[in-house]
């Protein structure tokens, strides 16, 4: 079920992003690699986390940006095109601390409303690591360097680097959090 559940997600978010978008498929990609790297520590919910990793930003595909707002087109698409299941249409709309993004462009209330936090920390986290881990192209990087980039490419006084500087404690925490699950796993 798992392997099916990623492969769907691979042909969803190809499609959706490879030929307009094709460097946040390039992000994509590395983010889907970072879950199968942690997959480890989440035991049942690895398939879970790779889906949600491979479909993350596909709300930044063209004709799914109805809000601007990529985490909510995401969930929105996801849910109404494809009855996704719906742990994954709310991991993909609260990626990466998105309620935050979400307050800065007032669709906060749309976003709880529909698509509430999911009580699943290490599910979460890992999510959270695995996209601000991986750079615009894939590569990997450190949560740091990640949002510095961000900060860098949107500017501080813009929504995302208003977001992204109110959200940077809780994402270094999520990082050390999951690298310590990946720590302590026997090798």
């Amino acid at each position: 079920m798992d392997d099916m559940l990623g492969e769907w997600a691979t042909e969803v978010a190809e499609a959706e992003l490879s030929s307009p978008l094709p460097r946040r498929w390039a992000h994509t990609q590395g983010v889907a690699e970072r879950a199968i790297e942690v997959r480890q520590v989440l035991g049942a919910d690895a398939g879970l986390l790779l889906a949600a990793a491979t479909l993350h930003d596909v709300g930044y595909a063209p004709r799914l940006a109805a809000t601007g707002f990529h985490p909510l087109d995401g969930a929105r698409f996801l849910r109404d095109e494809h009855g996704a299941d719906e742990r994954l249409v709310r991991l993909v709309a609260n990626h990466s601390f998105a309620l935050l993004e979400a307050e800065e462009r007032g669709l906060r209330k749309d976003l709880a409303t529909e698509f509430p936090l999911l009580e699943e920390p290490l599910l979460v986290d890992a999510l959270v690591y695995c996209d601000m881990t991986t750079t615009p192209d894939g590569d990997r990087t450190t949560a740091q360097d990640r949002i510095a980039e961000i900060r860098s490419r949107y500017g501080d006084d813009s929504v995302v680097g208003r977001f992204i500087r109110r959200a940077a404690p809780e994402i270094f925490a999520s990082v050390e959090r999951v690298e310590a699950a990946l720590t302590a796993q026997p090798r």
